[in-house]
């Protein structure tokens, strides 16, 4: 095996290299290329950042920034970051923070992994000579678990560790998940969400059926929802029209000249005037648009009546009635072939088609997108399903960078790269293509989760999370490790014939001396380019300037500057990071030299997120299963790590090996453990989560703190006003006893927020929401 290996090794380096995205690409090179691609990288990180310093100076307002006003001009410096997490959780929201912790456990986790990785691991696979006579002192291979023979008892060594990466991996979740706090109020609500009650129920019938079949339940309201979308944008654009109204006519009274504009989209950047494009008076044009705008608005409001949802939201009195209230819907009954909830009747429960509601705890009013409300059962899945086929069919077949770039070699866009042979081409371009198609493609998949229209950002943000996470591994980690280009290469290999005939030299492709340095210089680029990337939010600026030219005037132009904020990605941060931190995992005990270089990438990620969250975006406010599932994906790294000792032990010593066996156990109790959670919720102190509750204090208790009421989308609610604009959230103590709180996006004239504090000693403040 010892003078065998080489000659396997080059056998099936061209097969292998056939994902790569050019054939020169880590053949021959230094140490792989690493240092070169580490110092170029370096070098665009220093320069990202003086374009950055450039643009901070110039168009600094296209963040959160420009709601701070130009009064307070103190530009912040790029290493002005908040101190604590208190002043985060005030500005940003406690999301903000939960993100925050997350990545200093995977700092923590990655520094604990680096010193054993490089103290131990690094110097064993050093000790092997199975590549000495092919490679230098200065080769890349040698550093990696290639370079060491089958029948090396060493090799338990690697083994042993993975196990204990696993271990550190799941006490670090368990360690970030118990000091993310939960208060009560946000765990157990006393508001209900009902979808599929009856269009034209009125909120009375809902309130008897309830009180008529729950013995003690008092309902203290029930608001049912009506669609309100077309509602909401009249609104927001008359609010702009009257904007522009009052810009133009403080401006004619401080010039005495009137103002003249070209209504068109970008009519401020012609040059001549062309019949069509002939300008306007501007106090003129924005009081006609006010007019019209104030006439179509008051017209859909007296259709909103017209338009029930077939949804609620429903307030009861305490904790106890609404969780017996949830439970009984949600309660599975086994009747014969049919499996259903059986919930308590009344004498209002035919009309109001109880057998077909489906009740959940309301989510956060800030949570919900109410425009979205009105797309629902039937039309929602078929323009799911439409947006996921299409999706599907396009990453089928352009899974991976490798097949792009083989495309473009047709029309010989890369040929040339190929005869320059020369480290610094042939590292460094591969590898920010790379970097460049594995940010790019992902954005397909946001844009997919976001034209579904989810009811709330949560679900938005796990769709986003889950679908961007999984096609990441498949795009940047699996499929080229195996040296495939696309799904349709890998399916079509794995039902192929000769599966079990060339499994044993795809799985050799993971193993390659060489193979883990292509790993290395992607964390690298995505180290330095990818998180100056993020810093400069080049997308943020190119909408910005989008929207800045299509603005008609002067004051569309200065509500653009002061709307431009947006809420902070979570799915796509946690994906993103997730996917890179599996990289880097998995390759930990295969080629240990990587685990530094993901260690700086998580350092220098974690600064950049810090600083973009509090100078950049808008506060969130999602619920916490959008972070117990990033938390799901950390387990999956150290596992994938496992299947890659397997593969490595089974291809060099056979599956019925004593290393192969104890590596195949160990995978085996993990995934089942992992299961059975997931699925089940069995192994819950085996498991990575460990969230604590807060209990309120003594004397607040649910019937002290009086009713969490909301009043959303019903008839009076739709014909007081709506708003749409996203404004800062001016963070408070406050909180609904329903756990409703931090509106935004909701007919607000319909709402009172009425803050009062109870006088009893330890008792939280309250939000009551009063209908006007």
């Amino acid at each position: 095996m010892h003078s065998l290996f080489p000659e396997m090794l080059n056998s099936t380096k061209d097969y292998c290299y056939s994902a790569r995205i050019r054939s020169t690409v880590l053949q021959g090179l230094p140490f792989g290329g690493v240092p070169t691609v580490l110092a170029l990288d370096f070098m665009c990180f220093l320069a990202l950042l003086f374009v950055f310093s450039i643009l901070r100076k110039v168009a600094w307002d296209y963040g959160r920034l420009a709601l701070r006003g130009r009064e307070k001009t103190a530009l912040p410096d790029f290493l002005s970051f908040p101190g604590r997490d208190d002043e985060i959780r005030d500005k940003c929201g406690g999301d903000a923070v939960h993100y925050l912790s997350f990545q200093r456990h995977i700092i923590g986790l990655l520094v604990a992994v680096g010193v054993l990785s490089v103290a131990v691991i690094l110097p064993v696979n050093f000790s092997g000579d199975l590549l000495g006579k092919e490679n230098n002192a200065y080769s890349f291979g040698r550093t990696t678990i290639a370079n060491l023979n089958s029948g090396n008892n060493l090799l338990w060594l690697h083994t042993s560790f993975a196990f204990l990466y696993l271990l550190l991996t799941v006490y670090s979740m368990r360690r970030h998940t118990s000091k993310m706090r939960y208060k009560e109020d946000d765990l157990v609500k006393r508001t209900l969400f009902i979808n599929g009650i009856s269009k034209y129920a009125e909120p009375e019938k809902i309130k008897k059926h309830f009180e008529e079949a729950y013995a003690n339940c008092t309902v203290l309201e029930a608001r049912p929802c009506y669609d309100v979308a077309r509602l909401m944008f009249l609104d927001a654009e008359r609010k702009k029209a009257e904007r522009g109204r009052i810009y133009f006519t403080n401006l004619q009274s401080k010039e005495n000249t009137p103002s003249m504009i070209n209504p068109k989209p970008c009519g401020h950047l012609c040059c001549c005037v062309i019949r069509g494009c002939e300008e306007v008076e501007a106090i003129e044009y924005y009081t006609k648009l006010e007019e019209k705008l104030k006439d179509d608005y008051k017209r859909e409001k007296e259709k909103v009546n017209e338009k029930p949802l077939g949804m609620a939201f429903v307030t009861f009195h305490n904790e106890t009635i609404t969780a017996i209230i949830l439970k009984d819907f949600n309660a599975c009954k086994c009747q014969g072939c049919a499996c259903r909830g059986e919930p308590r009747a009344s004498s209002c429960s035919e009309s109001l088609h109880v057998s077909n509601w489906t009740v959940s705890y309301a989510p956060d009013p800030q949570n919900i997108y109410w425009e979205h409300l009105s797309i629902r059962g039937f039309i929602w899945w078929i323009r799911c399903l439409v947006i996921n086929v299409v999706l599907f069919i396009l990453l089928f077949f352009l899974t991976t960078p490798a097949i792009i770039i083989t495309t473009m070699d047709k029309f010989n866009v890369t040929k040339p790269v190929e005869y320059l042979n020369n480290p610094i081409i042939t590292q460094f371009f591969p590898t920010l293509l790379l970097w460049c198609f594995s940010a790019l493609l992902p954005t397909i998949v946001y844009y997919s989760a976001f034209f579904e229209a989810h009811w709330t950002r949560s679900g938005e943000n796990r769709t986003t999370m889950h679908k961007c996470y999984t096609f990441l591994i498949f795009m940047v980690l699996l499929l080229p490790s195996l040296g495939l280009s696309s799904l349709d290469v890998f399916f079509r290999w794995l039902f192929d014939k000769k599966f079990l005939a060339e499994a044993a030299v795809r799985f050799e492709c993971v193993f390659l001396p060489d193979n883990g340095a292509f790993f290395v210089n992607y964390v690298i680029a995505s180290a330095f380019i990818g998180n100056a990337m993020d810093l400069l939010r080049i997308p943020g600026l190119l909408m910005y300037m989008i929207r800045l030219c299509l603005a008609r005037s002067a004051a569309e132009r200065r509500n653009v500057k002061r709307h431009q904020a947006y809420e902070f990605q979570f799915g796509a941060a946690y994906a993103w990071m997730m996917c890179v931190f599996t990289v880097v995992m998995t390759y930990s005990i295969t080629c240990p030299i990587i685990v530094p270089f993901g260690l700086m990438y998580m350092l220098l990620k974690h600064l950049v997120d810090r600083y973009n969250l509090y100078y950049a975006y808008l506060p969130a406010k999602l619920d916490k299963k959008i972070h117990s599932g990033a938390v799901n994906q950390v387990v999956a790294a150290p596992i994938l790590c496992l299947f890659w000792l397997l593969f490595f032990s089974t291809m060099r010593a056979g599956f019925l090996a004593p290393t192969s066996m104890f590596t195949f156990v160990v995978l085996v109790i993990t995934i089942v453990i992992c299961l059975c959670h997931v699925c089940f919720g069995h192994f819950k102190y085996l498991s990575a989560h460990n969230y604590k509750v807060s209990r309120p204090a003594p004397g607040c208790g649910a019937e002290a703190c009086g009713p969490g009421l909301i009043a959303a989308t019903s008839p009076r609610a739709a014909g007081l006003g709506v708003r749409t604009e996203r404004r800062r959230a001016h963070p408070s103590p406050c909180r609904a006893a329903g756990g409703l709180h931090r509106l935004r996006a909701v007919p607000a004239e319909a709402l009172l927020v009425q803050c009062s504090h109870l006088g009893r000693p330890g008792c939280r403040q309250r939000c009551v929401l009063l209908q006007l």
